[in-house]
């Protein structure tokens, strides 16, 4: 014997899930965009050459993936969708309930990710959304005085980076360093909230946050990546002396 294998079969695809491909390189084809009307029903069982049965479920398929959007009744029938930014977040997050990520995964990516951004954003942004940002910094002007309090700071900071995420001109790039803040708002459970408070990471982390302002609005791109890399460091520190874990939980949209 050669100590070779033989790869493992894959899965058969049911009819319906390849007429869903199908239809989605039909789409493609054709380059039509978010609102364009599909095929009505006789035309795709024409198109395809399959059953009336097999081309409904192609289309509950490509709906439940936020694909098409159906509507049932006169001048109704199918359009093409576009997955929003928050389903395709919940999707990725259930994705990873399986891998097991930490608050330290997460860190390592934001520590490589956050300073880019920032660099990326610095001169690019409009009075409303530095006042906006501003707004966000000075939120909390004194240290939480109870364990609530304090979770709504972290909250309120993480807000802070997911707007940022927004601004990015390089989608991908926004979408991630989002999608990171969104898992850190709703899946982190703090064991050791206002026990006793940290001050001084507290005031750290405002002051990085101000002190970011302020280079995204004077356009210091190498100043704002600085800021934000010391900033991630302490971000990161409070989460283990809080000793942040990550609740295992499915999310929705």
């Amino acid at each position: 014997m050669d100590g070779s294998t033989t790869p493992p079969a894959k899965p058969k695809r049911s009819r319906p899930v390849q007429v869903a491909d199908q239809i989605k390189q039909w789409v493609v084809e054709r380059d039509l965009k978010k609102g364009d009307k599909l095929p009505n029903e006789s035309a795709m069982i024409e198109l395809f050459s399959v059953s009336k049965g097999t081309v409904r479920e192609a289309l509950r398929i490509l709906e439940a993936q936020g694909l098409i959007v159906t509507k049932t009744g006169p001048g109704g029938g199918s359009i093409v969708g576009e997955v929003s930014a928050n389903r395709a977040r919940s999707l990725l997050a259930n994705y990873f309930y399986f891998q097991d990520l930490s608050v330290a995964d997460i860190y390592q990516m934001r520590r490589a990710l956050e300073p880019e951004l920032a660099a990326s954003l610095a001169g690019t942004l409009t009075e409303d959304q530095i006042a906006e940002l501003q707004e966000l910094a000075e939120r909390y002007p004194e240290p939480a005085k109870s364990a609530e309090e304090e979770k709504e700071q972290h909250i309120a900071s993480l807000v802070f980076h997911a707007r940022l995420s927004e601004f990015a001109e390089n989608k991908l790039l926004g979408f991630v360093i989002g999608f990171m803040a969104n898992i850190l708002t709703d899946m982190t459970v703090y064991r050791q909230l206002y026990d006793p408070p940290n001050v001084v990471l507290w005031s750290k982390g405002r002051e990085h946050q101000l002190a970011l302002v302020e280079a995204l609005r004077a356009g210091q791109a190498e100043e704002a990546r600085r800021i934000m890399a010391s900033h991630m460091q302490v971000a990161e520190e409070l989460m283990k002396v809080q000793e942040a874990h990550l609740l295992r939980r499915f999310m929705g949209d």
